[in-house]
C-alpha cells in the first residue's frame, strides 16, 4: 500500500512538472522549425560549432548533412578567441589575460530568415606564471572549451524560442 502510495505521488509530481513546462536543465526543446538543421560553419572542428553540434543532438535535432533536406541552415559567420593582457610586472611580464569567445550566427529556411544576425560574446580573466607556462597553457584550453559550451547554451535558448 505504502509503495502504490508512493508511485502514486511520484507521478503526480512528474505530471504537475511536465504541465508547467519544466525541463532538465541543458535540455531545450527545439521547435519543429529547428529540427533537422544544417550547420553551416567555416570551421567545423572549432570548440563552440563541436558544442554546439553535441547540444543539438543532445536536444533531440537530427543534423542534416545535405544542405536541401535541412528543416534551417544555422549559419556560423563569426567564431574567434581573442587574448589579451590585462596585468603586467615590473619586469614587463604577464600577469593575468583576458579572453574574449565571439560569435556570431543567422538561422534562415528556404524561403527566409528566421533569426537574424545575432553575435554573443563570453569573457573570462585568468592569472599567469611563466613557471607554470604548462599548466597555465591547460587552464586557457579549459576556459575556452567553458566558455564555448556556454556559447552554445545562448545559441540553443535563441534556437528554442523559434
Amino acid at each position: 500500500m505504502r509503495f502504490a502510495r508512493s508511485c502514486a505521488a511520484s507521478a503526480l509530481a512528474a505530471a504537475y512538472l511536465s504541465a508547467c513546462g519544466f525541463h532538465l536543465q541543458g535540455h531545450t526543446p527545439l521547435p519543429d522549425v529547428v529540427r533537422t538543421p544544417y550547420l553551416e560553419a567555416p570551421d567545423p572542428q572549432t570548440d563552440f560549432v563541436q558544442s554546439l553540434q553535441r547540444a543539438m543532438l543532445s536536444n533531440g535535432a537530427r543534423l542534416a548533412h545535405d544542405k536541401a533536406k535541412a528543416s534551417a541552415v544555422v549559419s556560423i559567420v563569426k567564431d574567434s578567441v581573442a587574448r589579451r593582457t590585462l596585468v603586467v610586472s615590473p619586469t614587463n611580464q604577464p600577469e593575468a589575460y583576458e579572453v574574449t569567445y565571439t560569435v556570431a550566427f543567422t538561422v534562415s529556411t528556404s524561403d527566409k530568415e528566421v533569426l537574424p544576425l545575432q553575435e554573443l560574446s563570453v569573457t573570462r580573466t585568468y592569472s599567469f606564471d611563466e613557471s607554470l607556462l604548462l599548466a597555465k597553457g591547460h587552464e586557457e584550453d579549459v576556459l575556452r572549451g567553458d566558455m564555448a559550451h556556454q556559447l552554445a547554451d545562448q545559441v540553443m535558448r535563441r534556437l528554442s524560442s523559434l
